[in-house]
């Protein structure tokens, strides 16, 4: 995953923050690790909305489910 490209610097509890949001997301959209793919670009979309100030648990769900 192109993580290079994000010059922030997360903290364990964003951290653990962005995990739950992404493991819960994939979950809803049935992705499996075999679907790395659209895994990696669904963790783009979950770092681009915390990193565009979407911080809150349940409005990154909100703003990312389907």
């Amino acid at each position: 995953m192109p993580l290079q490209r994000y010059r922030e610097v997360y903290e364990p509890a964003d951290l653990d923050l962005l995990q739950r949001v992404f493991d819960r997301l994939c979950r809803e959209h049935g992705l499996t690790p075999h679907n790395s793919d659209q895994r990696e670009a669904l963790a783009l979309k979950v770092i681009s909305a915390f990193e565009k100030g979407v911080t809150d648990e349940a409005e990154l769900l909100q703003a990312l489910s389907p």
